[in-house]
């Protein structure tokens, strides 16, 4: 059932051809944003270009208002949370 959940999840974040994907100013905001919290130009950058291969505009502009301290519709949590969980693999940091 687990296993079946997480495909679910997977499934919802892959940006299909028709959708829109982040635009160049939900990337500057989302740096920005990232970077006022983290302090962290390596990080912000890496989650900049994980946020453009996993999610599309209007998951953006959802992720943007979660990081301004916003709390996301229940109806997001899976998906927002698949999507930090996959942003924080590949931007993980180097020991």
């Amino acid at each position: 059932m687990k296993k079946l959940l997480a495909l679910a999840a997977l499934a919802m974040l892959s940006v299909p051809a028709h959708a829109a994907p982040p635009t160049a100013d939900q990337e500057a905001e989302f740096y920005r944003v990232c970077f006022k919290i983290s302090e962290n130009a390596t990080l912000c950058k890496c989650k900049v270009e994980a946020a453009r291969k996993l999610i599309d505009s209007d998951f953006m502009a959802i992720v943007i208002a979660s990081m301004e301290g916003k709390t996301p519709d229940a109806k997001y949590y899976d998906a927002y949370n698949e999507y930090v969980g996959r942003s924080n693999q590949i931007c993980k940091p180097e020991y």
